[in-house]
């Protein structure tokens, strides 16, 4: 099941990048934002609950595909451009093992445990 999901997200993050490509948008902009979403690690400064909800916020999908949504309904650039560096980073961390995060801590993931020998 793991590498289905990895599979997954590596396809995932390829479509972002051709996209993302094929409309000339700046991998400048690209690479200043990639990391972006994770500030939400900050949250975990205020505990193990926080920092999982504000994880999660930021690491779903949920959000990307919004903003993809409005895209397709509003047809303003920005919007794509934010979904698909949004996305592109998901899938890539994903791809490393890092899943949506349970309260326990940072290290349970949807994925399975981080640094974990039978992950």
């Amino acid at each position: 099941m793991r590498t289905t999901l990895q599979l997954e997200s590596l396809l995932v993050l390829a479509l972002c990048l051709v996209v993302y490509n094929t409309q000339h948008y700046s991998w400048g902009i690209f690479a200043t934002c990639f990391l972006l979403p994770d500030i939400s690690f900050l949250g975990y400064a205020f505990g193990k609950k926080v920092g999982a909800l504000s994880y999660n916020v930021a690491h779903s999908y949920s959000g990307p595909m919004l903003c993809g949504l409005l895209f397709v309904m509003f047809q303003q650039s920005l919007l794509l451009v934010i979904a698909l560096i949004w996305c592109a980073h998901i899938s890539f961390d994903r791809l490393l093992g890092y899943g949506l995060k349970y309260t326990e801590g940072f290290s349970f993931t949807h994925l399975g445990r981080l640094n974990s020998k039978h992950r």
